[in-house]
């Protein structure tokens, strides 16, 4: 080779070697059904959640951070396309009722890891899938995921285990998953290391089975079975984050690597610790749709704070690709915003001041500290400011008949922008069931009232 032309390849690799070396890793862990008063930097008194606090400890912990969604797919969903769900119909889990084949992400739908590939990420997933597996076009690989492992929806559910573009028998330790995505997940990091990656542990973890290995469960001993059982769950899965840690500091990627840590919805269990909000998943109530919602960048983001700014997972995509260098176009339709600017303390607040709900029949809307919610057929439109009423009680739409209208508007406005639920799910109507102690205590009362 002449030594000129020798010269420009060598220019040329150096060139894309510090490319690749200026975008970051991404990380996004994924917890389902974890309550948001859960961890222990939220509040959490049951099992302590070292590894997940620390992430708050040394990023950003949201006071008001959001799902789109109440329940594990629709919020998925939201989550892999940085758009809400509802845009395309996906209001109830891809594993509910008859006639699957309609119940999956539409392919017309682009995902995360198909927007940063062609950026030069090299792309994963290692855990619950739950956006549709009917056949195997529909399974992560097939959706720009370079590997690929884990659940195809809930444990139990006779949906199975996936592998690559494969439907596989259930691997040696599950139903207990947390460390065997913990380990997938390491050695995907290790693998890749010389090479910016995007990697996406969406745990089963807290969801039912409640299950946890046995040296888990002997932390807890003075703990009743079923609280000692559901501690072991959440400890096991904050080990699981701890070791997934552990080897982005052995392997000296702290510093470039942004984290998220978020839950899919709000608490399911009886034993999830809810802080005093309202409602659990299957709900619009704060206690269905306000998560745990952490960030970290070490060496970007400042450490240690802790913002009231409220931010959706939908936010999570935008900033990804922010931070990879990449430029969202129009036509994508994105409803995530790029959070970086207030991740790094560069803006204290948003451009953006609305978000917006829809779960078959139920909807909401928040516009600044006021939310406006019908949590079930039978409920009526509530308002709520949540900066003065975090835990819904106090029903204001009587008094503020205007800024229910005006919310009401926005609602409207947005939805007509979304198509229909492609199919229904019964319990969106259930707005008074269990999930929502609140509304059970004034039915009672109402009921003795009656007498």
């Amino acid at each position: 080779m002449r030594p000129l032309a020798l010269s420009l390849l060598l220019a040329l690799l150096a060139t894309l070697t510090a490319s690749a070396a200026d975008k970051p890793n991404i990380l996004v862990i994924y917890l389902d059904d974890m309550g948001w008063g859960q961890p222990g930097c939220y509040g959490g008194k049951l099992a302590p959640t070292p590894h997940i606090d620390s992430i708050a400890r040394n990023g950003v912990r949201f006071t008001d951070g959001y799902v789109a969604a109440c329940i594990c797919s629709p919020s998925r969903v939201g989550l892999l396309t940085g758009r809400y769900q509802a845009r395309t119909g996906h209001d109830a889990n891809s594993n509910e009722g008859k006639n699957p084949e309609n119940k999956n992400l539409l392919p017309s739908e682009t995902t995360i890891a198909q927007r940063l590939k062609p950026l030069g990420y090299v792309t994963g997933i290692f855990g619950k899938w739950h956006v549709g597996a009917t056949s195997a076009e529909y399974l992560p690989a097939n959706r720009g995921f370079d590997e690929a492992f884990g659940t195809t929806g809930n444990l139990g559910d006779k949906m199975g285990f996936y592998k690559g573009k494969d439907f596989i028998p259930d691997p040696a330790g599950a139903p207990i998953t947390s460390p065997i995505y913990a380990r997938e997940a390491a050695s995907f990091m290790e693998r890749h290391r010389a090479e910016p990656w995007f990697l996406y542990v969406p745990f089963n973890a807290v969801h039912s089975p409640v299950v946890a290995s046995p040296e888990i469960k002997a932390r807890f001993p003075d703990l009743p079975r079923a609280k000692q059982d559901y501690a072991a769950l959440i400890s096991e899965a904050d080990d699981a984050v701890g070791a997934i840690l552990a080897k982005l500091r052995e392997l000296k990627l702290e510093e470039n690597t942004l984290v998220f840590l978020v839950s899919d919805n709000g608490g399911a269990s009886p034993l999830a610790e809810m802080n005093g909000l309202r409602g659990r998943k299957w709900l619009l109530w704060e206690g269905g749709i306000r998560v745990t919602w952490l960030a970290q960048w070490k060496g970007r983001i400042p450490a240690g704070r802790v913002l009231e700014t409220p931010v959706i997972q939908l936010d999570i995509l935008p900033t990804a690709l922010a931070a990879a260098g990449g430029t969202p176009q129009s036509e994508w339709k994105l409803d995530g915003t790029n959070l970086l600017p207030l991740l790094e303390g560069k803006a204290d607040k948003l451009d953006r001041d609305t978000l917006y709900w829809r779960f078959g029949v139920q909807y909401a809307v928040r516009q600044g500290d006021w939310k406006l919610v019908k949590a079930g057929l039978n409920q009526p439109v509530q308002l709520f400011n949540l900066k003065e009423d975090r835990n819904e009680k106090d029903d204001l739409a009587a008094k503020q008949p205007e800024k229910v209208k005006s919310l009401q508007a926005l609602w409207d406005a947005w939805n007509a922008g979304n198509l229909p639920p492609r199919w229904e799910d019964p319990r969106w109507n259930d707005g008074n069931n269990k999930n929502d102690p609140e509304a059970a205590k004034k039915k009672a009362a109402k009921k003795k009232a009656a007498k």
